[in-house]
C-alpha cells in the first residue's frame, strides 16, 4: 500500500516506522511545546495524508512517553478523505512539564482497513455468559 505525505513546511518530517515490523509510524511535532502537568496542546505535525478509500488512520500513544512521561494522546482518527494538517492532541498527566522539541516523536499512526457494518434495531441481543457484566466483572 502507498500512503501519499504532502509536507506543509520544508521541516516537517515525514512519518516513518522505526522498525520494519512495527505496526505503527511515528508521527513528528513540528514546533517546540512545553507541556505542564495538566495541560493539553494540539501539536503540528506539518503534514498532511491521502489515505486510500477503504482504511483510517488512528492515532495512538508513543508507549514510552505514556509509560515514563504521563503524556496521553486524545482522539485521533484521520478518515481517508481528509486532506488538512494533522494534529495531535497531546495532555501532560505527570506532575512535571514536559518539552517537545521540533522533530521529536509525538505519536503514532496505524493504518488500518475499515469494516463498513449495517446496523440492525432489535428489541433483544442473544444471551452470553459474560451478559451484562461490566467493569471488574472478571475479578482482580
Amino acid at each position: 500500500m502507498e500512503i501519499k505525505v504532502k509536507k506543509l513546511v520544508p521541516e516537517a518530517v515525514l512519518p516513518s516506522y522505526a522498525h520494519v515490523d512495527d505496526a505503527g509510524m511515528d508521527l513528528f511535532c513540528l514546533e517546540k511545546v512545553v507541556l505542564t502537568p495538566g495541560q493539553r496542546a494540539q501539536m503540528r505535525t506539518g503534514i498532511a495524508l491521502e489515505i486510500p478509500k477503504g482504511y483510517v488512520g488512528l492515532i495512538w500513544d508513543k508507549s514510552g512517553l505514556a509509560q515514563k512521561y504521563g503524556l496521553k494522546t486524545l482522539g485521533g482518527v484521520v478518515d481517508s478523505t481528509y486532506r488538512g494538517e494533522i494534529m495531535v492532541g497531546v495532555v501532560n498527566l505527570d506532575s512535571k512539564p514536559y518539552t517537545f522539541e521540533a522533530g521529536h516523536k509525538i505519536a503514532q499512526i496505524l493504518i488500518q482497513k475499515i469494516e463498513k457494518v449495517n446496523i440492525v434495531d432489535v428489541d433483544e441481543l442473544s444471551v452470553t455468559a459474560r451478559g451484562h457484566h461490566a467493569f471488574g466483572s472478571t475479578g482482580k
